[in-house]
C-alpha cells in the first residue's frame, strides 16, 4: 500500500498542476499586460433611466405566483451599463486586485472573446467588481424599469416573441465561449426603451436583492431594494440556454449568492444626483 501511494503522490500532483496553472500563468500575464492596467481602465457607457412610476411584475395566469401582484412602483432616476460587463473589462480588474478568477476563465481568450460576457461569476464577485468601478448592482425593481420601460411591456423591445434578431436564446446546455455566448454590443433589435442592450438572453444578470417570494405583496412601492435576508439573490434577464418564456421583463430567477455558472453574469448601475421625490 505504502508503495502503491508513493507511486500515485507524484501522479496526482502533476495533475493538480496541470488544472490550477492556466488560471494562474493567465492571471500572471494579466497583471502583467499593459493593455489592462488599472492605469488604463476603459470606460463603459451608461444610460441615464429617468425617474418615475413603472409597472412591476404581473397579473393573471401567465405570471408566477412571486411575480404577483403586479403593482405600480416608483423608482429614483439612476445610471444603467449598457452592456453587460464583459471579459475584458473583467480581466482590468482581475488585473489590478487579487480577485480569484471565475469559473471556466481558462477558457478565455481576449483576443476572441474580449466583448463577450463574462460568466463564471458569483454575486460576490459581481458585487466586489462594481464596486472597484466605484458603481453597484442594480436593484431588481431598477432593473425591471430599465428593461421594460413605462409601458408595460412584455420583453425590452416591445410585446413580440423572440427571434434570432432581438436576442440570443433557445441554443441548448453545453457552453462555449466561443459558441453559445454573443458580443454584449448586439442585436440592436433587442434594445430596451432606454437603449439598454442584452437585458433578454445571453447571460442572466445578477442584482442586488436578496430573493423574497411574497416580497411584491410586502415590500414597498418606492425604490424598493429587496428582503433584508435571505438565502438566494435574485437574477433576471434569462441566458443563452434559455426558452422564450424566461426572457420575460418580469421574470424572476434565484440563486445561491455563491454560484458560479455558464448562464449568469452581470451589468452595474449608479445612483444619480438629479432625482426629485414624487
Amino acid at each position: 500500500m505504502r508503495v502503491l501511494v508513493s507511486i500515485l503522490i507524484p501522479f496526482l500532483l502533476m495533475a493538480l498542476f496541470a488544472t490550477s496553472y492556466p488560471v494562474h500563468a493567465q492571471l500572471e500575464r494579466l497583471r502583467k499586460n499593459k493593455e489592462v492596467e488599472s492605469a488604463t481602465v476603459l470606460e463603459t457607457p451608461m444610460v441615464s433611466i429617468p425617474e418615475g412610476h413603472f409597472l412591476m411584475g404581473a397579473n393573471g395566469t401567465d405570471a408566477l405566483e412571486d411575480e404577483r401582484p403586479q403593482h405600480q412602483v416608483w423608482i429614483n432616476r439612476f445610471e444603467m451599463d449598457r452592456y453587460e460587463v464583459t471579459t475584458e473589462h473583467y480581466a482590468e480588474f482581475l488585473a489590478a486586485t487579487a480577485h480569484p478568477a471565475p469559473w471556466q476563465w481558462e477558457g478565455v481568450d481576449l483576443t476572441q472573446h474580449r466583448d463577450r460576457p463574462v460568466i463564471g461569476v458569483s454575486w460576490f464577485d459581481a458585487d466586489a467588481y462594481c464596486r472597484w468601478r466605484g458603481k453597484r448592482l442594480p436593484t431588481e425593481a431598477e432593473w425591471e424599469k430599465a428593461a421594460r420601460g413605462a409601458d408595460g411591456r412584455l420583453f425590452p423591445w416591445g410585446n413580440q416573441v423572440p427571434h434570432e434578431e432581438s436576442a440570443n436564446f433557445g441554443l441548448g446546455a453545453r457552453f462555449s465561449y466561443s459558441q453559445v455566448l454573443a458580443s454584449v454590443q448586439r442585436y440592436e433589435q433587442g434594445r430596451s426603451a432606454y437603449g439598454v442592450h442584452q437585458m433578454a438572453g445571453n447571460v442572466g444578470e445578477w442584482v442586488a436583492d436578496w430573493y423574497g417570494a411574497n416580497y411584491y405583496e410586502t415590500g414597498p412601492l418606492k425604490n424598493p431594494t429587496g428582503p433584508d435576508l435571505g438565502s438566494f439573490r435574485v437574477v433576471r434577464g434569462g441566458s443563452w440556454s434559455d426558452l422564450p418564456k424566461y426572457l420575460l421583463t418580469y421574470g424572476r430567477f434565484k440563486l445561491p449568492p455563491e454560484t458560479r455558472n455558464s448562464y449568469t453574469g452581470f451589468r452595474c448601475a449608479r445612483t444619480s444626483d438629479l432625482s426629485t421625490p414624487p
